[in-house]
């Protein structure tokens, strides 16, 4: 069947070939005082295409041997976390991050964990100690205490310099297959999610994580928790979740190509403070603002643009009502940087604020434009 596939390729493409010769030959014949161009021989073509493919079967060489070399790169410092609780055990992902046993997941992934094993890809098998976790970035950090020869850190390297269409790779334990490799590219980046835990009085929009990486590289339940790498084998970034609306028949989530991950500036910024303190203070503005505006929406809402973000909802005594911000206001720019969506201002105040911090918003309300000073506070 392959052979004859080829077959029909093959032909198809000398068709074309023939096809573009005999238009040449159609527009440019040559007049009688011109000497006919030598046309070329059959062991000529068939030379040409052997350099061709040859070319071309060296580049994938490389590219296989590469992506061979990262694996086996990385591959050691990347573990199953195995979640013990009352409903039975799940499985997810992680990754050394230094010798002295520390290991990120995904927060979901250990919580309500009676306890939590850690298996190695040398098969070595460790209890581990959940020492910090962020239900608001879902991060986990985790603590074995095994001999350093046997860990592997995993280099972490930067996400401010991540381009859309970058080649990515995962590398996890989708369905309890430990250990699997899968590729892709950087979708997009700025993403929001909802925190895992806000107060139930609250909106969970209040609480977004921003700064998140959208990629097609598959990601499947158990990936959790594991590194999204670079192709110099650094993790940019932590996969978390999926998109999807496809179930199997056991009711677990199906990849739809849509699969995000913290980005790794966010975890170089709490992870830290989870291993010293085992907790993070996110700046709190206190506002929830829709995802974006429609031409439509703008015009009912009497608004004579669609970027920027719609304030939907104000915590009440929360930073924003303090300093007066109401809902239906319009916030464009904080500190000269021009906001055009929810997930601009969520990313720009993980990524460069503190609680006590004070910004400076640019506010349009009706036909007003005005400045607005706000002490971040804690998130509640």
């Amino acid at each position: 069947m392959a052979n004859r596939i080829h077959q029909q390729v093959s032909l198809l493409i000398a068709a074309l070939m023939l096809g573009a010769l005999a238009c040449q030959s159609a527009w440019q014949l040559p007049t009688a005082n011109e000497a006919l161009p030598a046309l070329e021989t059959m062991d000529a073509i068939e030379a040409d295409a052997a350099v061709a493919e040859q070319i071309f079967s060296t580049d994938l060489q490389s590219q296989q041997d590469a992506m061979v070399a990262l694996y086996k790169q990385v591959r050691d410092g990347v573990v199953s976390v195995l979640t013990h609780t009352n409903l039975g055990v799940t499985c997810g992902t992680g990754f050394v991050i230094d010798l002295d046993g520390h290991i990120i997941t995904n927060y979901h992934v250990i919580n309500h964990a009676n306890t939590v094993e850690v298996l190695f890809a040398n098969g070595l098998r460790a209890t581990a100690q959940v020492i910090g976790f962020d239900a608001d970035t879902d991060l986990a950090v985790l603590k074995v205490s095994v001999p350093t020869s046997r860990l592997q850190p995993l280099v972490l390297g930067s996400s401010s310099d991540i381009e859309i269409g970058q080649i990515v790779v995962a590398i996890g334990n989708p369905y309890g297959l430990t250990g699997s490799m899968s590729t892709g590219i950087v979708s997009s980046m700025g993403r929001s999610f909802a925190s895992f835990a806000p107060p139930v009085t609250l909106s969970p929009q209040l609480y977004a994580a921003g700064d998140l990486i959208q990629t097609d590289a598959a990601i499947n339940p158990g990936n959790s928790g594991g590194p999204l790498l670079n192709l110099n084998g650094e993790v940019i970034g932590v996969n978390r979740a999926i998109r999807t609306f496809n179930y199997n028949d056991d009711g677990d989530f199906l990849n739809s190509g849509i699969g995000f991950a913290v980005a790794i500036d966010i975890v170089n910024q709490v992870v830290p403070y989870l291993i010293e303190e085992g907790h993070f203070d996110y700046p709190y503005l206190g506002l929830a603002g829709a995802q974006e505006l429609t031409l439509t929406e703008a015009a009912r809402l009497g608004l004579n643009r669609t970027t920027g973000v719609y304030v939907t909802e104000v915590d009440r005594g929360g930073p924003a009502d303090l300093a007066g911000i109401e809902a239906g206001d319009l916030i464009i720019n904080l500190e000269g940087r021009n906001i055009n969506s929810y997930e601009d201002l969520v990313a720009l105040l993980f990524a460069s604020y503190r609680p006590g911090d004070t910004i400076r918003l640019q506010v349009l309300r009706g036909n007003n434009e005005f400045p607005v000073e706000v002490e971040l506070g804690s998130r509640p």
